[in-house]
């Protein structure tokens, strides 16, 4: 916290922090990978950037270099003798007074790092999940920013997530405000239909995710066709193959979607295949090609 390691139950906040009040904090997730040269992180600088540019887009200075920051990074893991695992940096603002008008109050800096496993469950790289259209939309341009990875956006994710779990599914789908196909809760998302690959492009609201850029790249590599552009609802219905990408997420085939069966139900034959190109990547069982990973010691 802020430059200093503590212990987890003494990493505390002022509650007045503006950071509770109006959730005003910008964080990214990132994996450390276990491999034969011992632990590596995935995609660390561009982690870094994207942090960087969610703190920018609401005019926040993060008081540390790119450098420094990274560094913490890699030392965080290394004091809490971690080759695997996931780590969560946060940039919030602290106390000074309360109001909206955040320039008042400080910017500050955690980083915590623990094992974790797959997020949506071991079973589910496999078995693929369930999911449903959710009634809530993403938010329209000009509302908020969905470039940064904002703390205070994730209500809206929280709201996908609990109307999926209430209603029986392991995770929601959100439409943009056109009604076009956005992103998951927490995760990105691929639709596979004639052996061409769609995902939804940035202008339908959702996050420029740093594991979607990876797949994108080595779908291409591996000879497929894959279109970032606006993918209508009807079309998670007769897909062939649907999967979820994020930091947590990972690879997750979608089995259903709004109790449809998409395909087989399970994770389809493209799926697999990306599924085993990046684990070979970032498990250090392949050459790093694309320089993504970088080694803890």
């Amino acid at each position: 916290m802020d430059g200093e390691f503590v212990d987890c139950e003494d990493a505390k906040i002022n509650i007045l922090s503006h950071v509770v009040h109006y959730g005003t904090g910008f964080f990214e997730g990132i994996r450390a990978y276990k491999t034969e040269k011992g632990g590596a992180i995935f995609r660390l600088k561009e982690h870094t950037n994207r942090l960087y540019d969610s703190a920018k887009i609401y005019r926040t200075e993060i008081p540390y270099t790119k450098e420094e920051f990274n560094q913490a990074i890699i030392d965080t893991l290394k004091i809490n003798n971690l080759e695997e695992g996931y780590i969560r940096p946060l940039i919030y603002r602290g106390y000074n007074k309360l109001g909206v008008n955040p320039f008042t109050c400080p910017v500050q800096a955690m980083i915590a790092a623990w094992k974790w496993g797959k997020y949506l469950g071991e079973e589910a790289m496999k078995d693929g999940v369930s999911v449903k259209i959710s009634s809530w939309r993403r938010l329209a341009p000009n509302t908020m920013p969905t470039m940064a990875k904002a703390s205070g956006n994730y209500l809206s994710s929280q709201l996908i997530k609990m109307e999926a779990l209430v209603d029986g599914y392991e995770e929601g789908i959100a439409l943009d405000y056109n009604g076009y196909v956005s992103e998951g809760s927490g995760e990105n998302i691929f639709i596979i239909k004639n052996n061409i690959i769609y995902t939804p492009a940035m202008s339908g609201s959702a996050l420029p995710g740093i594991t979607r850029d990876a797949i994108v790249t080595v779908a291409r590599d591996l000879g497929y066709d894959v279109r970032e552009e606006g993918v209508p609802r009807e079309m998670l219905y007769i897909a062939d193959e649907i999967f979820l990408t994020g930091t947590a997420a990972e690879i997750t085939p979608v089995s259903r979607v709004d109790k449809i069966k998409i395909g087989a139900g399970e994770r389809g034959p493209i799926t697999e295949k990306i599924q085993t190109k990046f684990f070979s990547i970032v498990e250090g069982r392949e050459e790093d090609k694309y320089n993504w990973l970088t080694y803890i010691k």
